[in-house]
């Protein structure tokens, strides 16, 4: 197991420094000047504008300007922002919280609903459910998220007006918020009603952003259940008279789980890229939106951060996967 483990740390490190060079090179490809970005329009005077440029770095060569980012990134710093000048470190971490619960949220929903319908579909293979389910998986993972976004604010909160249309709390509630979990903090605020604002104001965004997981999930669920369904011991355990549920539920689904938790791990990168979206649609207060109102102020080191960040949370996800992936199945670990 432990050669399992170093052959996957291996391929770490050359990942993070190509994320390094391409969070770097993103913003830089982007057109216009950072510092006329940031002044708007009042502008700056030509001895301020040089002045911007030497504090900021951008009289050194690129090539010099990357090694001194990457320098920083090695010994934990990701600078400051040039519009807030607070550490980079500190704004993601005190954003993260919203996207953590969202996310978390979001793959809730898609695990509850996507696993159960998955066996449900192998089990009723070429029947009406298994055909209308696997339909519908697919135009979930079709839709592009910002329509499905709107449209079902149009449809819940213009039409019907059961859910709110952005923010994570209604403003007649106040209360500190330590942790950044608003479902908690709201819990423990005691504020009566605060909970169930907050849990209204989670629903649209937990759909929007759950909705292709899911998809993928009810898919990768049905296509592994087939395959164990079709295996020998399971053709001995029907012989031997065990009940349906205890088949399906008990030995078929715990031997076809093993792809599906691949694909789980793997659909965090997908939540943290479609939280950018949801995020900007909802005005959600997480590092998505963060992200988007970085790029439009050229927040260079807020984007090279944000994106590095992302990126290696990812990537620890992945290395997990793969870990539990060799735990679970004793031949991957061999190879």
């Amino acid at each position: 197991m432990l050669r399992y483990l170093l052959s996957r740390l291996m391929t770490f490190l050359p990942t993070f420094f190509g994320v390094t060079l391409i969070s770097f090179s993103f913003i830089r490809l982007l057109p216009g000047d950072p510092i006329v970005v940031m002044a708007g329009e009042r502008g700056v005077s030509p001895e301020r504008y040089q002045e911007l440029v030497r504090q900021f770095g951008f009289d050194q060569p690129i090539w010099k300007q990357y090694l001194d980012y990457l320098g920083g990134v090695i010994q934990g710093d990701l600078g400051q922002s040039f519009v807030t000048k607070k550490p980079v470190w500190d704004e993601f971490f005190a954003l993260f919280p919203a996207t953590l619960e969202l996310s978390i949220c979001a793959m809730v929903f898609a695990v509850l609903l996507g696993l159960p319908a998955g066996v449900i579909a192998a089990v009723n293979r070429g029947k009406l459910f298994d055909r209308a389910l696997m339909s519908s998986a697919l135009v979930g993972y079709s839709m592009p998220i910002f329509w499905w976004a709107l449209l079902l604010i149009i449809v819940f909160s213009g039409w019907l007006g059961w859910t709110p249309v952005s923010g994570r709390i209604s403003l007649m509630y106040y209360f500190e918020n330590p942790t950044g979990f608003m479902l908690w903090d709201a819990l423990m605020s005691g504020q009566k009603g605060a909970l169930g604002s907050a849990i209204q104001h989670l629903i649209l965004p937990t759909i929007v952003l759950g909705t292709i997981p899911l998809a993928v999930i009810a898919r990768q669920t049905r296509s592994a259940m087939l395959e164990v369904l079709s295996e020998d011991y399971i053709r001995t355990a029907r012989a031997k008279g065990l009940s349906p549920l205890r088949i399906n539920g008990l030995h078929a689904l715990r031997n076809a789980l093993i792809p599906v938790i691949t694909v789980i791990g793997l659909m965090v990168g997908t939540l943290l890229a479609g939280a950018i979206l949801t995020e900007t649609i909802f005005s959600w207060p997480g590092i998505g939106k963060w992200m988007v109102d970085s790029i439009f102020r050229r927040d260079y080191p807020v984007v090279q951060g944000g994106l590095l960040l992302i990126a290696v949370m990812v990537m620890i996800v992945n290395l997990t996967v793969d870990v539990l992936y060799g735990l679970i199945n004793p031949k991957i670990r061999k190879r």
